[in-house]
């Protein structure tokens, strides 16, 4: 009698979905508008990144952050550039920055905001809950492009409640303008290079923003949280 062998179909590779498509926690979307102007190189630019790369590690040693938190990255130097679009830190492996160009604060900012409207709108059409948006700009000089219609829309969005907006002069940084952006809010100085504690301060704060009720798809507000003073005697700021 001949034997004979089972037929056996064709293995075929499994279909690699990205980690955050299967992630169905609550998203807190955080957008970074880094300044890279050529003004940043040596030192400058060398802490910024060390201080992205503290973020991240923070945020995936947090079991809640590292689901809920969704950091992007709009560089501004040379050209306002979206490096990195939203990612969780399941996902998120930091590339270098590098310094070059002046600093189109302006077009960053316009791109800083389609890019979270964008998510923002992503999140509600997967019924997803929402946390508050956070914006944060940190810039060491003062913007080359046009910036006062970009701020203005900031400043609207802000005062919706649309999300939460930061902003840091590091260095010789135009403060005057930086406070226009930031009206009514005022900008924070950083302390000489504290870009790590500045970081590590925002991991804390996300960490804790993450732990509390977002909203919801249909427009709900978050659980307010208290944040610590970055300008305190030990923080990494100043007013």
């Amino acid at each position: 009698m001949s034997s004979q062998t089972p037929f056996s179909p064709p293995t075929l590779p499994l279909p690699v979905i990205p980690a955050d498509d299967l992630n169905a926690a609550p998203r807190c979307p955080v957008i970074l508008i880094l300044d890279t102007s050529a003004s940043m190189t040596g030192a400058p630019i060398a802490e910024l990144n060390a201080g992205v790369a503290q973020l991240r590690d923070e945020l995936a040693d947090d079991k809640l952050a590292r689901a809920r938190v969704e950091v992007a990255i709009v560089s501004c130097g040379g050209t306002a550039t979206l490096v990195q679009d939203f990612q969780t830190a399941l996902t998120w492996t930091p590339s270098p920055l590098t310094a070059q160009g002046q600093t189109p604060l302006g077009a960053a900012i316009d791109l800083a905001l389609d890019t979270v409207r964008t998510r923002k709108d992503w999140i509600r059409n997967n019924s997803l809950g929402l946390y508050r948006p956070w914006l944060f700009i940190i810039s060491d000089g003062a913007p080359t492009d046009d910036w006062a219609g970009p701020a203005e829309r900031l400043r609207s969005e802000v005062a919706r409640k649309g999300l939460a907006a930061f902003v840091v002069g590091v260095n010789e940084a135009d403060l005057d303008i930086l406070g226009r952006i930031a009206a009514p809010a005022m900008p924070l100085k950083l302390k000489g290079l504290q870009f790590r504690e500045l970081f590590k301060w925002l991991s804390n704060s996300l960490s804790k923003v993450s732990q509390s009720r977002p909203g919801t798809s249909a427009g709900g507000d978050p659980e307010p949280v208290k944040l610590d003073n970055p300008a305190s005697p030990t923080g990494w700021a100043q007013v």
